[in-house]
């Protein structure tokens, strides 16, 4: 089935339209990463961007490399087993998006390939920009 928007994902759907962000005061950033039990190193897999009026935007990876944007509450953290655990946590100083806490989302920008949807959206702020990419299935965060 081909997609009726170009950053629409044939499996996770088109999700919430990112332009939503545009003039929101971003308050609280939550996220989730997955920590190995023996290993120092983890993996991020969700950011939370919470405004002043407390809906969360989530962004997150999908299972076939797409980028997804949702309205979203944060969840719990979980145990694995042997795998590992989720964790779910306030951030502090752990992203990109730490450095414009108090400031207005004055733009976005999307990029997207026609076969996986949307990959890649830029979150520009009076201060600077934040973009939020999926690597091979990995959510990576970077200034820009």
């Amino acid at each position: 089935m081909e997609s009726a928007r170009l950053n629409e994902c044939p499996l996770h759907g088109a999700g919430l339209d990112s332009d939503h962000l545009v003039g929101q005061r971003l308050e609280r950033i939550v996220a989730s990463w997955h920590r190995q039990h023996r290993k120092a190193s983890s993996c991020l897999l969700d950011v939370w961007l919470i405004g002043r009026d407390g809906i969360a935007t989530r962004v997150t990876t999908g299972s076939d490399w797409c980028l997804i944007v949702e309205r979203s509450t944060p969840y719990e953290g979980y145990d694995m087993g042997d795998a590992g655990r989720v964790e779910v946590a306030p951030v502090q100083d752990e992203t990109p998006f730490t450095a414009h806490l108090g400031e207005a989302v004055l733009a976005v920008r999307e990029e997207a390939d026609a076969v996986t949807g949307r990959l890649a959206l830029d979150i520009t702020f009076e201060s600077g920009r934040v973009r939020c990419q999926s690597w091979a299935g990995e959510l990576r965060l970077s200034t820009r």
